[in-house]
This record gives structure tokens, sequence and C-alpha cells, in this order.
């Protein structure tokens, strides 16, 4: 278990909370995958810190087919598809339902895709999104890092 402090004021050092189930959004996951300088390395380091600190790092299959088609877009499905079978071992996955959707569509949030994300996060117990797109997530009540803001945390 990771002690984190308050959730966007890094700084301020006041212990609010422990987090051990992260969710992590594509665009970190593409970071990595894509080695986008200099948000691959954060990401990296977080998996190393989850092996390290036994943290449960999940994502949803949506993402996980969404990163399949940008990666077979930029190279090919060949690469796409032995890309998601490491990450898949490092990673935990998360069902998306049906009702997933229905709230998502029922919400006024501006962002749908991240919606949808926050809702499988939510209803599988995640206690952190790490996201690059922290303005998408700012609405919801589950509390939102960057993984270099949650790694600056430890």
């Amino acid at each position: 278990m990771i002690l984190l402090y308050g959730k966007r004021n890094i700084k301020d050092l006041k212990k609010t909370m422990i987090y051990k189930k992260l969710f992590v959004d594509s665009d970190v996951l593409l970071d990595l995958l894509l080695q986008r300088k200099p948000f691959d390395r954060f990401t990296q380091l977080l998996f190393e810190e989850s092996r390290r600190n036994k943290l449960d790092i999940h994502t949803s299959v949506l993402i996980l087919a969404n990163i399949h088609y940008v990666i077979s877009k930029r190279f090919n499905k060949n690469i796409a598809k032995s890309q998601l079978r490491l990450l898949m071992g490092i990673i935990k996955t998360l069902s998306l339902e049906p009702n997933d959707i229905i709230n998502s569509l029922n919400n006024e949030h501006s962002d749908f895709e991240d919606t949808v994300q926050f809702n499988v996060a939510k209803k599988h117990g995640c206690d952190l999104i790490i996201s690059r797109n922290i303005k998408h997530y700012k609405k919801f009540d589950i509390p939102v890092l960057t993984a270099e803001e949650f790694l600056k945390t430890l």
C-alpha cells in the first residue's frame, strides 16, 4: 500500500488516503507503448512501483480495444496484438457492461469515453485514476493524478 497526499496539491503533505487499486487511462498506457517522451518514463516507473509496493493496476476492456486500434493504425495488427499480450501480463482488465454505457449516457459530463472509464473504475472499486487528461475527470468523485504526480507522492 502507498500513502498518498492531497488530491491536486502535491506540495501539501497532508496525509489523506491510501491508494491501492489504480485505474490507468489509455493515454498513460499509450505513452508507454508508443514511447512518448517524457511521459513514457513515468508510466514505466509506475509499473515498477506497482511491483515493489503491490499496487493493483487496472484498465478496462474498452481501453485495450482502443489501444489495439491506435497501435495497429500506427504500425500493424501483429505489433498491436503483441503489445496487448505484453500489457495484459502486467495489468488487470476490468469488464464493461451495458449498464456502464447507460450510466454514462445519463451523465452530464462532456467526455463520454472518460465517463465510461470512470463508471467502470467506480464499479470495480478503484480508488485512484491515473490519466494525463485530468480536466476530463475533475468532476468525478474518484481522485485523479497524472503518473508523474502520483510518483511524486511516494
